[in-house]
This record gives C-alpha cells, structure tokens and sequence, in this order.
C-alpha cells in the first residue's frame, strides 16, 4: 500500500466484508483490509476509526488491527510516538462501558496490556491503571480484564520479552500487588451479587498468582481466600465463579509447592482444601459434574505441590495422607473421566518412590495403592451391555490403556504377585450370577502385570489358564478377547512349563492363534514338531 487510504475508504470496505452478501466483494475487501493491516498507515487509519466509533464492526477492527501491530509491529514506531500511542489507547478505554462488546473491550485491553510491557519507559503502569479506571464502577470490567492479561503476556512468544524485561515486570507486578488486591477486595464486595464481576476477579487473582507476582504475605489472612472457599463449599454457586475460582486454586496451591517461601499460604490452603469433600460428595449427589471435576483437579493439585513432603515425612504435616484420601475418593467416582485427572500424581508418586527404593516406605504406601487398583478395576469395566470388542479409537479404550500403564508403574509398590493373586481371588469369590464385565475388567487387570510374575509359580498360573483354556463358546466375545491378551502375556512363564502347550494347541481358534504372542505360537510349533 502506497499511500495512506482516506477514513470514507476504509469503511466502505469493512461495510463491504460485514455486510455486502456479496461473496465476490467480501473476498476483495478482506483482501485489501489485510494489506492495510500490513502497512504503517494502519496505526493512524485504526486510531481514527475508534474515535469515530461508528458501529461495532469497524471498532473491533481498530481494537483488533491496534493490538495486532503493537504485539508484531511494535518497531515501526519512533520512540517519540510511544507516549501519544499509549495516551490514545487510554482515551478510547475510558469510553468504553458496560454496553461496550467484550470483544472489542478485550483487544483493546490486550493492546494496552502488550504496549506496557513493550514501553520500557512506562514504568509502574498498574498503579497508574487503577488510578485511572478505579474510581468508576462502569469501568471495572476493563480494568479486571486488562489486570487479567497483562501478566498473562509477559511471555508471549510474539512480544519476545528478554529476560531482563521480564524480570522488570514482574518485579513491578509485585510492588504493585497490595494495591491489585485491594481493588479485587474492593470490587467484591461492591459487586457481590454480580457473578460475572465475581468470575473476573478470581480470574484476575489466579493470573497474578500464576506469574508469582503476588508474594504470601500479601494474601494470606485477607477475605479473598476466605471468599474462594465460601464459593468452593457453596452448593448454589454459580458455575463460571466455580470454575474460575477452581483455577485460582489451583494456581495458588502450585506456587505453594515451594514451602520455604510459601509455607503460611500453604497452611491456610491446606486447611480449606481439607474441608472439601463434604462440598465433593453433595456435587456427585446433584449428579454436576463439572463441580466434582473441579473439586478433583484441586485435591490433585494439592497432592502434587505436596508429594515431596508426603513421600519424606508421611503422615507428618503437610505429608498427612489424607490427601491421598482425597485422591482415592475421586478415582472411586463412577465416571472415569474423574479418575483420570489424579494419574499423573501417581505416576509421579511411584516414580519417587523407586528412587527411594526403601522397601518400609514402600509398605507405608502400599494399602493406598492397592485400594487404587482395586478402584481402577472398577473404571475398567464395560457396561454390561457392551457388544463385541471394543474399537481402538474408542475414548473408554484408551482410557483403559492409560490404567493398564499406570498399574505397570505402581505396582512394584504392592508387588505384582499379589496383585495377580487378589484379582484372581476376586475372580474366583464372584457370585454364580456376576455379569461378564466384572470379570473381564480383573483379567484385564491380571494383564498389566503378567509379564512378571516369576516362572516359578506354581499354583496361581496354572488355576488361572485352566480357567482361561475352560472358557465355554458361549462366553462374551470381550471376555474371552482379553482371555486369549492374558495368556499372551504369561508368554515367559509357558515357555518354562512345556507341559501346558499341549493345552493349547487344541485352541486351534483363528482369533487365538494371531492374539497369542509371538512366543506362544513358537513354543506351539515346537511342542508340535516334536
């Protein structure tokens, strides 16, 4: 573009992509806006447009075409122009208003937010900001989305802060962090019954607590984490000011992993968390699950920021195993997406347990998780309804593979002998009457740990693939599927028992003989030949 396009024109083509039906010239004025968001002129051409504020189009335009070349475009403008950008940007902001569209109102807070991170002589703009857009309820909205993004950007990859400047931010975010919490305070109580305001400023807090901006003393003891948990114990709440508070939560109990620095607030986190699962058993009474979600991902939370002290000094502290409790609660939910949000602590709790290697720290935590896998039995089972063999894309069966991975982490805790024997004795005490699923979920079980149980067993293998081998035609195909897994998997203990091989040949089923390892089908022909 040579030449800057006179005000008339611009809007002429945003009337053309907003509202001509036109293909033909929506295409063409799409084109020809995207040149001129590429060109020097757009910062003036943008700038006009919001003090024209013509329609809600050609605003979000600007807001949008403003933000866009401050984040990527930044370097176009002489530093002289930076102070008349930033009191321009300022200007269009204190009109906007409750009506204003969240759209627009969120460009033009992201433009604001990156041209403060970007201005290195804008020093301190928080306090400036609050000052500014403080004093007018009107404008709180904006204010808490702008206080919300900016330490969100500070590492944007488009802005490509250098480390120092990162630094100078954050330190400037912490200085001004009293102030930040006394205006969330402020506008709680201003705004009780205003839930989206009350989302906006649990928003808020937990992006200034993700950027480790808000120090514990600042914090603590205040009525915004009394408030976080009167909304987390509140049945009624609302659902957005549930989640957004789940997330606050969540971000605080991160930071407060470092407990030298942080050990007061993990205190008072600690003891509001432990008074949760009262509020945890009444979401999964009224059947909202989104509650129980969140109760789960804050119980889990806390359970990793604590897993070192939990693994060096269980039961003492903030090693007291009723996190686990908690833990075990979730995983015992009849949905298990549930489930599945705690597995990465187990992952992480067994990984730090075999590097220990302390055999009497492995019994401290072994009833917990031999509760685990009797609980992810459970979760592993089909409805009973179920038809056929289930499809490997199926979201339940690669559910089923992430157990199947975790109980082949956790189980050296437990041992996997045992585990065998206590699914193979469920098995064995299950009434006449028990559905197929029951039982294929243990053998599926019984598969995660095959592999190592020692060839010389002599009693529980040989029970267990005479029961396998015995299996009537008429047993469900998904059953008599991981059946056939499980003999694949005890491949090194038949290769030790020969005897067995006669056995199995006479399983001369096509299905068995392409799910049977490799292995088996060798040791087969052997047996065979000779």
């Amino acid at each position: 573009m040579d030449s800057a396009p006179s005000l008339e024109t611009v809007l002429v083509a945003l009337n053309a992509l907003y509202r001509n039906p036109d293909t033909t010239g929506k295409e063409k004025a799409s084109v020809w806006l995207g040149e001129l968001q590429k060109s020097v002129y757009a910062w003036q051409i943008s700038d006009q447009l919001l003090q024209l504020n013509q329609d809600i189009e050609s605003c979000y335009f600007a807001a949008q075409t403003m933000r866009t070349k401050i984040q990527y475009a930044f370097h176009e403008l002489p530093a002289a122009s930076h102070q008349s950008l930033r009191d321009s940007l300022l200007n269009h902001a204190t009109r906007i208003s409750e009506e204003t569209p969240p759209v627009i109102e969120t460009q033009l807070c992201l433009a604001v937010a990156d041209l403060s991170l970007q201005m290195a002589t804008w020093k301190d703009p928080v306090p400036e900001l609050i000052q500014k857009f403080g004093q007018n309820p009107q404008q709180w909205n904006f204010l808490l989305e702008l206080l919300t993004v900016l330490p969100e950007e500070i590492n944007s990859r488009s802005l490509r802060l250098g480390a120092n400047r990162r630094a100078e931010i954050t330190d400037e975010l912490v200085k001004a962090s009293p102030m930040m919490l006394q205006l969330l305070i402020a506008v709680l109580e201003t705004k009780r019954e205003d839930v989206r305001v009350g989302a906006k400023v649990f928003r808020c807090l937990s992006s200034w607590l993700t950027a480790n901006a808000v120090p514990q003393e600042n914090i603590i003891g205040t009525p915004l984490v009394a408030a976080l948990f009167q909304v987390m114990m509140d049945r009624e709440s609302p659902s957005n000011i549930h989640e957004a508070v789940t997330d606050c939560l969540c971000s605080a109990l991160y930071i407060v992993e470092d407990l030298d620095k942080n050990g007061a607030l993990a205190q008072e986190l600690f003891q509001g968390v432990m008074a949760l699962p009262d509020a945890y058993h009444l979401s999964v009474a009224y059947e909202d699950m989104d509650k129980t979600v969140n109760y789960c991902r804050i119980f889990t939370e806390m359970a990793e920021s604590f897993l070192e002290v939990i693994v060096n000094t269980p039961n003492t502290g903030f090693g007291d195993l009723r996190t686990l409790e908690l833990l075990l609660m979730c995983v015992g939910h009849h949905q298990y997406e549930v489930a599945d949000i705690t597995f990465n602590f187990w992952y992480r709790l067994s990984e730090a347990l075999y590097q220990r290697n302390a055999q009497p720290l492995n019994e401290t935590f072994k009833p917990y998780i031999q509760r685990l896998i009797v609980a992810l039995c459970c979760q592993c089972q089909f409805d009973s309804d179920h038809e056929g063999i289930a499809e490997s894309t199926d979201e339940f069966v690669d559910f089923r593979s992430r157990v199947s991975e975790l109980i082949k982490d956790v189980v050296f805790i437990t041992d996997s002998s045992c585990c065998f024997i206590q699914m193979f004795e469920n098995l064995k005490n299950q009434s006449a009457d028990a559905s197929w699923d029951t039982s294929e979920a243990a053998l599926f079980i019984m598969c995660a740990v095959a592999k190592n149980i020692l060839p010389d067993d002599n009693e529980i293998v040989p029970q267990v693939l005479n029961a396998v081998l015995q299996l009537p035609e008429s047993t469900h195909i998904a059953l008599r599927y991981t059946s056939i897994l499980l003999v694949g998997e005890l491949s090194d203990w038949i290769e030790k028992h020969p005897e067995f091989l006669g056995e199995l040949t006479s399983c001369t089923s096509l299905l068995v003989v392409i799910s049977w390892s490799s292995r088996i089908c060798s040791c087969i022909l052997k047996y065979i030949i000779n």
